[in-house]
Parts: structure tokens; sequence; C-alpha cells
């Protein structure tokens, strides 16, 4: 028996089907390419600062001058995500300058203010970027962990990462854990559980500490200097099936211990850091370690 030939009627329709999809398709991909300065703004410093367009990615240039450093944050803040952004630091001589990338609430009292820090200390030309690592909860940081970074991250864009979740803040670099804060509450280690954060970064002046303790100053015939931000992500928390949200999740839950790669976070540190709050008998020595740096 010979097939039957669609009517005119039903290729109408199929025309029209097809259309609909193209058009959704179209308002799907447009709705996916969310810019960047849709999700952060820039909130302070120098009139230099600017979003732009490379490669089809948006950008923005954080700028330091003579006039002031710079800032943005994000317009959304979230209590336990993943937060990822693309950066390419100040090139050559830039000793004196600190560009960041934290975790800071709003409208909490200085004093009482939980904070995730990522810092990268300036350097002088040939010399590695120094990461700084530090995390404040309930207004008291000083537990820094630094780093030198085992490649050039003036060249390219690298993915900086801050995972927290109610068990770990986990600081990672292109997906690498170089560092792990755990949440061990039954020996009454502080761990921000309560703040919801948002995204900032800076771009902005510390010669008086940043580069090398202080004693490479500035260099200001080179100005202006540049840090460069994009594809910033964020990705909630989502708990254990069962569990109505991260924070209902139970301290003897495994389920967080996922995220951390132990083995990966141990050779870093072995090869990368430099310094660690934990280990700083002249700091601690007569007034006692913090707890979290106790044995258990």
């Amino acid at each position: 028996m010979a097939m039957a030939l669609p009517s005119s009627s039903c290729k109408q329709h199929r025309l029209l089907a097809l259309a609909l999809l193209l058009v959704l398709a179209m308002a799907s991909a447009k709705a996916a390419a969310a810019y960047l300065y849709d999700d952060i703004k820039l909130s302070w410093g120098s009139g230099c600062s600017y979003f732009y367009m490379d490669e089809d990615v948006d950008t923005l240039a954080l700028c330091l001058d003579l006039s002031s450093g710079s800032g943005f944050s994000s317009n959304a803040s979230h209590l336990y995500a993943r937060y990822d952004m693309d950066i390419k630091l100040v090139p050559d001589n830039s000793a004196g300058t600190v560009a960041t990338f934290y975790l800071m609430p709003d409208d909490v009292p200085w004093e009482y203010h939980d904070e995730v820090d990522f810092e990268f200390l300036g350097n002088a030309t040939g010399e590695p970027y120094t990461i700084h690592t530090n995390i404040y909860v309930h207004g008291a940081g000083g537990r820094e962990q630094q780093f030198h970074l085992w490649f050039d991250p003036t060249l390219d864009f690298h993915t900086y990462s801050i995972e927290w979740n109610p068990k770990y803040i986990i600081f990672l670099i292109d997906d690498t854990p170089i560092r792990a804060y755990k949440n061990d509450r039954a020996r009454g280690v502080p761990f921000p559980t309560w703040q919801s954060m948002r995204v900032a970064g800076s771009l902005w002046d510390a010669e008086e500490w940043a580069t090398q303790g202080g004693r490479v100053k500035t260099d200001w015939s080179q100005v202006p200097f540049y840090a460069y931000y994009r594809n910033f992500r964020v990705t909630p928390c989502v708990p254990s099936p069962g569990v109505a949200w991260c924070g209902d999740e139970a301290p003897e839950s495994a389920w967080f211990d996922q995220r951390l790669d132990a083995a990966a976070l141990q050779k870093v540190q072995a090869e990368n850091m430099i310094y660690d709050y934990c280990t700083d008998h002249k700091r601690f020595d007569q007034t006692g370690f913090p707890v979290e740096c106790t044995a258990a």
C-alpha cells in the first residue's frame, strides 16, 4: 500500500511547530546569556573601572589609580553556596596592590560580622603572587593561610572559588582545593552559620604590608593598575536526599565530605603553603592556639 502524503494543512502545522520551537530556543538562549553587570555592581572607587566585552565574554576591569581603588558587590546574597569567579590579576610590577574576592554580609555590625577572604597580594616583577586567605566569625579574624601560586595568574583567567556549606569552607583554584576550614561545633570551633553573604571584590593599595611585609612599595609610575573579573557563578547548597535544606543536615552526615578532595588539598598545602596561623608559635605560644588548631 502506498504511504499517504501529508496534507497541506499538516505541513502548515509542522511549520508552525518548528517556528515555535525556534522562538522558544532563541528566548531560552537569551535568558541563559546573563550579563555580568546584571549580577554585580560597582560599589565604590575610581572612575576608571568599567565593564566590557572580551571575545564575547562580559568582563569587569577593576582599576586602581592615583585617586582611589575600586570595588564591586553582587546583587544577591546567599546562606550556603559555592561562588566561582574567573580572575586575571595585575601584571608586571604589581607590588603594593591587593585584588580581592570575598564574601561579606549586609547590615551586620562590624564587631559581629562574618567574612571569607581571597586576597591576591601583588609582587615585584619576577616574584610569585601570594594568595592570602582569611576567615572572620562574629567579628574575629586572624585565621590566615598564605600560598604561592604554581602558575602566573596574570597571563590568563583562572577560576577562584569559595565553597561554603554547613560542614566546610573550602577555597579552590581551578577546582583544586587549597584550604578547608571545618565546622567542628562539638569542640566550639567558630563557624559562620546564620549570616547570608554576598560576593564582593576590590583592587586597592596596601603597600604598607602587602608585598614582602611592606618592604616593597607601590610603583605609582605604573598606574592605572587593572585586575579583570568575569564568569561569576553561584551554585546554592544542595542537601542530601530527604533533608529540607543544607542547614538541617545532621552534624554526623558525610554528605559534604564528598565536596573535598583531601589528597589534592594535602598536596597543595605541602608544596605551596608559605604561612599557616595554626603553626605560628611566636604568635600563640603565650596565649594558646585557637581551638581549631588543636588536635581533636
